[in-house]
C-alpha cells in the first residue's frame, strides 16, 4: 500500500484545469470563449478520470482537443495581468527572495528522490518507489506555491488567475510534448524502428563503430527536429539504430548510449519549431518580432553540443 501516489496530483491538476475552464466560460470578453473552455475542460477530464477512462475514450477526447486547436478555437484572454510598474515595484520590494520558491522545486525533487522511497511503516510505503521522482517533483511544486504565496502575500485566488492566463497564453502547445511522445511509442510498436534499421544498414558502413555512433546521434537529432520531442525519437531511433548497431554489433554499453543519445536528441529540440513549448511560446511571451528568434539564438550552441555528444559517446560507449 502507498500513501502518496501520482493519481492524487493528477486529480489536483485536473481540478485546477476544470476551474480554469469554468473561469473562461464565465468571461464574456474572451475572444474564443467556448472553444477555449471546451479544450481545457476536455484536458481536465483526462487528468481527473485517468485510468478510469477506456483508452478509446481518451483517444476521442484528444482528437476533439486537436480539432478545437486546428479550428483556431483556442485563444488567449483579453484580460491583462499585473502591469510592468506593479511587477517592478514587487521586484524592488522582494529582490532575490523571489528565487527561493523556484529553487524549492529542484531541491525537493532531489531530496525526495533520494529519501522518500525509503520511508515505510511495515508494508505501508509513503510513496510508490516507481514514482518517487515524480511525486517528489509534484510535492516541490506545491511547497513552492505555498512559499510563493507567503512571500508575496498574494491572495489564494492569485495562482488560479495568473496560472490560467499563462496556460492560455501557451495554449495547445502545452500538451504537444505528451502527444508527440505517445506518437513515438506508436511508431515503435508499428515497426518503424525496423524500417530505419534496414535503411541505415543499406546506406551507411555501420561495421565501423564510429559510423554507428554518428548515425545514432544524427538520427536522434533529426527525428527530434521532425517530431519536436526527443522522447518520441528515442523509441524509434534506439530500436532502429542504437540497439542493433551500437549494442549488438559492436558491444556498446546500452546505458551510456541511451543517456548520451537523449542529449543528442535534445540538440534537435533546440532547432525545431515543432518544439513549440520551448521555442515558439517563449518568443510569444517575450513579444519578439521574429517568432524564430529563439531557434536562431540556440542554433550555434546546439551544433557545438551535438559534436561534443558524438565525441563523448564514441569515447565512452565502447570503453565502459
Amino acid at each position: 500500500m502507498k500513501l502518496i501516489t501520482m493519481e492524487a496530483f493528477y486529480i489536483t491538476g485536473g481540478a485546477g484545469l476544470l476551474l480554469m475552464a469554468a473561469r473562461i466560460a464565465r468571461d464574456a470578453t474572451h475572444p474564443k470563449r467556448w472553444g477555449s473552455a471546451a479544450f481545457w475542460a476536455l484536458l481536465a477530464v483526462t487528468f481527473l478520470l485517468g485510468d478510469a477512462l477506456p483508452p478509446v475514450v481518451t483517444g476521442y477526447l484528444v482528437l476533439a482537443m486537436a480539432v478545437l486547436a486546428a479550428a483556431r478555437q483556442v485563444g488567449r484572454p483579453t484580460e491583462q495581468g499585473t502591469s510592468r510598474a506593479e511587477r517592478m515595484a514587487h521586484e524592488q520590494r522582494l529582490r532575490h527572495r523571489l528565487l527561493w520558491p523556484a529553487l524549492l522545486i529542484p531541491a525537493t525533487a532531489l531530496a525526495g528522490t533520494l529519501l522518500l522511497d525509503k520511508v515505510h511503516f511495515g508494508g505501508v510505503w509513503l510513496v510508490d518507489p516507481r514514482q518517487v521522482t515524480l511525486v517528489a517533483l509534484s510535492l516541490g511544486a506545491l511547497l513552492a506555491l505555498g512559499a510563493g504565496l507567503r512571500l508575496t502575500r498574494a491572495p489564494p485566488a492569485a495562482p488560479l488567475a495568473e496560472g490560467s492566463r499563462l496556460l492560455q497564453t501557451i495554449g495547445w502547445a502545452l500538451v504537444l510534448p505528451q502527444l508527440l511522445a505517445a506518437l513515438g511509442g506508436i511508431f515503435a510498436t508499428a515497426g518503424v524502428g525496423e524500417v530505419v534499421a534496414r535503411l541505415v544498414a543499406s546506406a551507411l558502413p555501420t561495421q565501423h563503430a564510429f559510423v554507428a555512433v554518428l548515425a545514432y546521434c544524427m538520427g536522434m537529432a533529426l527525428f527530434t527536429i521532425v517530431m519536436g520531442n526527443a522522447f518520441a525519437a528515442f523509441a524509434v531511433i534506439t530500436g532502429g539504430i542504437g540497439l542493433p548497431f551500437i549494442v549488438r554489433l559492436h558491444g556498446g554499453n546500452p546505458a551510456i548510449m541511451a543517456a548520451v543519445g537523449m542529449l543528442a536528441g535534445y540538440c534537435g529540440t533546440l532547432l525545431t519549431p515543432m518544439a513549440a513549448n520551448f521555442n515558439i511560446v517563449p518568443a510569444m511571451l517575450l513579444e519578439l518580432k521574429d517568432r524564430y528568434a529563439v531557434i536562431k539564438a540556440q542554433a550555434p550552441i546546439a551544433a557545438v553540443i551535438f559534436i561534443a555528444n558524438v565525441l563523448l559517446m564514441w569515447f565512452c560507449v565502447y570503453r565502459f
